[in-house]
């Protein structure tokens, strides 16, 4: 199938839609592997640094290296290269996770400030990362058709549950072993770099290259956009023959300056301030309870040590159902998506009251829908906004839509340590 060099409409059939769903799913993967991995082996950090608060503090130092580098990108993102910004933030994940592995090994897995320090510097390279790839590639797919910016979201979800479910395994395996904890935590940063540099090469080498993304990315070039000439360049399309006119008609269109012309990254924040904010407001809740409080403050059960990580584990998977319940369906109301995510708000005193005299099952019902909530809201947010847009329009909005929901996250676990309150801090 040829890819449209001007401005056709979408040809009847787009080849690679399938291979490009599960490629943004593995994308979606690559962005979150990294950091899950580090959450979800909070019970060995706990073991090497008992007295740093380790899941708060880390998750506290990746935030600002998220926010800030993605509001630069966010105020920037008409002149930059994405395809030059998701490759450096996918092969700075793989770094990151490979100088996890070095840090360790130099170690030989011993604790202290020294090597906790090394271990926030690492998170700190991971929240740069994210600000480059998660922002680049949200971006990007927002002016694709929204199943493959879903696809890339479930991803995100399935890093979780991926990472728990190989936690318990590794935890059950290795539990009676001399060490048990430090060679489990080996095995998912080793994983993590080879994930990391997978998707290094899918996005360098095939996703590109496959008919619906280069037509829609050609799409988007026609409509004015300049984020995407790195990556059209690369599979060899000329974006100076793509603004070629073929007829009068097309001649007298390309002429018409509301055809080039797009909204300003402030125009487009104040048209969808309630998107932002429904973003942040999600993030927020979520953040101040996952995974610090999770980890650390939810009592003494059966499962003893098992307990965190089968909460962690619960939230990951059901956050994974919830970026899937959309396709089945999909609450569009602007209103109705407001007042159902700050509904959410209620389930800080549910967590509240079950951690000081509910039992473990409450709690796990409680995570449950936490996960499924955050899972289900994020992906109708992201994909119901872009809608009606440009090309660069949508680009830009999915770079504004992910600073406020990182801002969500960053006021999220910040909130997370009045959990403290009354409790020696």
């Amino acid at each position: 199938m040829g890819v449209p060099s001007n401005g056709a409409g979408p040809p009847s059939r787009l080849e690679g839609t399938y291979t490009a769903i599960f490629i943004c799913w593995l994308l979606g993967n690559g962005c979150l592997i990294c950091w899950n991995s580090i959450l979800t082996i909070e019970d060995y950090y706990g073991y090497l640094f008992p007295d740093y608060h380790s899941s708060r503090v880390l998750t506290l130092v990746y935030q600002p290296f998220d926010f800030i580098p993605l509001a630069i990108l966010t105020y920037y993102e008409a002149r930059i290269n994405t395809r030059l910004r998701n490759l450096v933030g996918y092969s700075l994940f793989l770094i990151s996770a490979f100088m996890v592995l070095v840090l360790n090994l130099a170690t030989c897995g011993k604790g202290g400030i020294g090597t906790f320090i090394g271990i926030c510097v690492i998170s700190g390279g991971f929240g740069i990362a994210d600000a480059l790839a998660q922002g680049g590639m949200i971006g990007d797919l927002s002016f694709m058709p929204p199943v493959l910016l879903q696809s890339f979201l479930a991803g995100m979800a399935a890093s979780g549950a991926l990472t728990s479910a190989l936690r318990l395994i590794t935890k059950a395996a290795f539990e009676s072993s001399k060490d048990g904890l430090r060679k489990g935590a080996l095995l998912f940063f080793g994983i993590s770099a080879l994930f990391s540099l997978v998707c290094v090469l899918l996005y360098a080498f095939v996703f590109p290259k496959l008919p619906i993304v280069k037509h829609y990315r050609s799409k988007a070039a026609l409509e004015g956009s300049k984020t995407v000439t790195g990556d059209l360049a690369a599979v060899g399309i000329n974006i100076d023959i793509i603004h070629q006119p073929r007829n009068d008609l097309e001649e007298t269109m390309d002429m018409d300056p509301d055809r080039q012309q797009r909204l300003s990254t402030k125009q487009l924040f104040f048209q969808n301030m309630d998107y932002a904010f429904d973003l942040f407001v999600i993030y927020l809740l979520t953040l101040s309870i996952f995974p610090g409080f999770l980890s650390e403050d939810t009592g003494s059960h059966k499962l003893g040590s098992w307990y965190a990580l089968v909460l962690i584990a619960t939230y990951n998977v059901w956050d994974l159902i919830g970026r899937y319940m959309p396709l089945l369906i999909m609450l569009k109301s602007r209103k109705g998506l407001t007042a159902a995510i700050l509904a959410r708000f209620l389930l800080i005193p549910c967590f509240y009251y079950t951690a000081r005299f509910g039992d473990q099952g409450w709690m796990i019902l409680l995570t449950s829908v936490l996960g499924l909530t955050n899972g289900y809201f994020t992906v109708c947010v992201l994909t119901t906004a872009p809608q009606g847009y440009k090309g660069p329009e949508q680009n830009a909005l999915g770079s504004i839509l992910i600073m406020c929901l990182v801002a969500g996250i960053f006021v999220g676990v910040t909130s997370d340590w009045l959990w403290l309150i009354g409790k020696g801090w």
